[in-house]
């Protein structure tokens, strides 16, 4: 058996462990069959926005026309894109790697761990054992258990990035995060898309007014079905036919493509880890179950990342890494322990409009009991955003009446990423409140003037939540 201080499983945010237990002297097992990295360099944030930059330029050049811009694309090299992409995940993993290996106090087992029984773990032909271990095992593509979709055959976050060309139509059975960002770029690449949204809204953890927008823009490059269940998958006269059931009137409709993207969620990699044989509990799902120092039912067994099923970015990730990295290296007793705070967790979407988000929603504020304001602004009512022409887009943010203190917001079009990352900052000051908003110049004319206006016309809610005054 081999023996080690620290065992840390997953290559993704889990080399943020890594990286400080070594460090600190400790011999540390990492456990990663591959590919290095994780979801995120291989088949998640890093290989997407690569390939959704470009898509990015092209809407902006067809959309040049309504601000005087009369342009047109001459050629659209597809496989240059992917091949820029795969440039630089590939050199971005080879140098991980030469990290990892280069490390003396690290031994790495490239492949599936699973345990075996109180803090020992099968990796390959090696058993392993450490009184401190790190879950960091992330999540895979869900496949719901539609007739003839296996046996068809399908694209998913990682089959896509091997295509070499696009595929002239395409369906994507969900309309969430991956199958918004990815209808944007394939739209823009010709293809012609279909997204299937089994629920009455394309993103529908956003609030109500931005699902709106954001399915009103879509449908001007692609067809968005809500509300619409895929029960069935055939191939048909070398097509790929999809059969969805309209969830209101229960009439069954058919759909056509050469292609078909499956973004209908993830799902847990418990199974494949075993967690329940060393003591640590996993919920229904299979997601593993954490406290508020994201320490397993099992003492001295944490986990993080994707694997606790929640916040499944990698900025959080990360975040929880340090804080797992401190309770297991720094903290001595249980009072020295860090509580992970989730209060102002940031988020993107990189689809056409740009979503981005922090804190709570509208909704989520009035079911807590929190006494708010609600203050929005569209783009238009700054002179930037004027000039940018984007009539749909806006922000909306909220604050709790007593203190001032922000609890969300939410942006729908371009930078909405940077601006809410604005918010992201002072909702992690000491007073968390919107006075440095208030109180600071603001370069005129830039397209932060909307979030400060937003902040100006805070009020009561004036509707039921989520409705955007037009």
């Amino acid at each position: 058996m081999d023996k080690f201080d620290l065992m840390v499983i997953g290559s993704g945010a889990g080399m943020g462990v890594v990286s400080k237990a070594s460090q600190e002297g400790w011999r540390v097992a990492l456990v990663d069959q591959g590919p290095t990295g994780g979801t995120c360099l291989n088949n998640g944030c890093i290989p997407s926005k690569l390939i959704i930059y470009p898509a990015d330029v092209i809407r902006e050049l067809q959309n040049a026309s309504s601000l005087g811009v009369e342009c047109s694309l001459e050629r659209l090299d597809f496989p240059g894109i992917m091949k820029r992409m795969h440039a630089v995940v590939d050199k971005a993993r080879s140098d991980l790697e030469e990290s990892i290996e280069s490390d003396p106090n690290v031994t790495w087992y490239r492949s599936t761990g699973e345990f075996i029984d109180d803090y020992v773990l099968r990796a390959g032909d090696h058993i392993l054992t450490a009184p401190k271990i790190a879950i960091a095992t992330g999540a895979r593509p869900l496949v719901p258990p539609i007739p003839g979709l296996t046996e068809v055959g399908y694209l998913d976050n990682t089959s896509l990035f091997n295509l070499e060309k696009a595929p002239q139509s395409l369906i994507i059975i969900g309309a969430g995060y991956i199958g918004c960002e990815f209808g944007h770029f394939f739209s823009s690449m010709g293809t012609d898309v279909t997204i299937i949204g089994r629920s009455p809204m394309v993103l529908d953890k956003e609030e109500p007014e931005v699902c709106r927008t954001v399915k009103k823009l879509l449908s001007q490059n692609m067809r968005v079905i809500t509300n619409h269940e895929v029960v069935k998958v055939e191939a048909k006269e070398g097509m790929k036919e999809v059969f969805a059931l309209n969830k209101i009137d229960n009439s069954t409709h058919s759909f056509s493509a050469d292609e078909i993207l499956l973004a209908a969620g993830r799902r847990s990699n418990s199974d494949l880890l075993k967690p329940e044989r060393t003591g640590v509990e996993v919920d229904g799902r299979g997601w593993i179950k954490v406290n508020e120092y994201l320490e397993t039912s099992k003492k001295g067994i944490f986990a993080f990342g994707d694997a606790l099923g929640k916040y499944m970015f990698r900025h959080t990730a990360n975040y929880e890494a340090d804080v797992v990295s401190h309770n297991i290296l720094q903290a001595k007793t249980e009072d020295d322990k860090e509580k992970a705070d989730f209060h102002a967790v940031p988020h993107a979407v990189f689809t056409y409009p740009q979503v981005a988000g922090v804190g709570m929603k509208q909704g989520e504020a009035i079911e807590a009991g929190k006494s708010i304001l609600v203050g929005r602004a569209s783009y238009t009512d700054v002179v930037k955003g004027i000039a940018m022409g984007e009539e749909l887009s806006f922000v909306k943010v909220i604050a709790e009446e007593e203190t001032g203190k922000i609890l969300g917001c939410t942006v729908v079009g371009t930078s909405a990423p940077e601006l809410v990352q604005q918010i992201t900052y002072l909702m992690n000051t000491d007073y968390q409140d919107l006075m440095p908003m208030i109180k600071a110049q603001v370069i005129h004319p830039t397209i932060s003037e909307v979030v400060v206006q937003a902040f100006s016309n805070l009020e009561h809610p004036y509707h039921e939540p989520g409705e955007h005054k037009a």
